[in-house]
């Protein structure tokens, strides 16, 4: 999670994402994504260490594609700006959601090892790595605006 909007301020850039899911069972999904004039899809595998590492392949597709493909998506869409937060060696990407899942604010890490340490920046709040609510697949179908209910 994030505690504050100091990221805006460090990132390198933003970019706008529109993401949806065509199949999710069993911690596999399969994403279409638009991001920056150009079409994504993606294939994950389950996590086996409980959301820290997981299997990904993805493919640049026409965006025209992606749209297309977006017709199929279960659910909702997501919706967020993503910031790119050079930190230490690594990047941070601070996804800022809207829409239905306006208010959430969350950043990942990508590491070379599940073990490898790094350096937290002040916006890091609460480690929610694992809690399934918080995957974008899971937020399609229980957005954030309904958590309080």
């Amino acid at each position: 999670m994030v505690e504050d909007d100091s990221y805006k301020q460090m990132a390198s850039s933003s970019s706008r994402i529109v993401q949806g899911y065509i199949c999710r069972t069993s911690g596999r999904t399969v994403r279409v994504r638009i991001r920056g004039g150009k079409g994504y899809l993606t294939i994950k595998g389950p996590s086996p260490d409980g959301g820290i590492s997981r299997y990904e392949w993805e493919h640049e597709i026409p965006v025209d594609e992606a749209r297309e493909l977006m017709q199929l998506c279960e659910g909702g869409v997501i919706d967020k700006v993503r910031y790119l937060v050079p930190w230490g060696k690594h990047i941070f990407e601070v996804d800022e959601f809207l829409g239905d899942n306006e208010g959430l604010v969350m950043a990942e890490v990508e590491l070379d090892a599940v073990d490898e340490t790094f350096e937290r920046p002040p916006f890091l709040g609460k480690e929610v790595t694992g809690d399934r609510r918080y995957y974008n697949s899971c937020l399609t179908e229980h957005p954030f605006k309904e958590w309080g209910r």
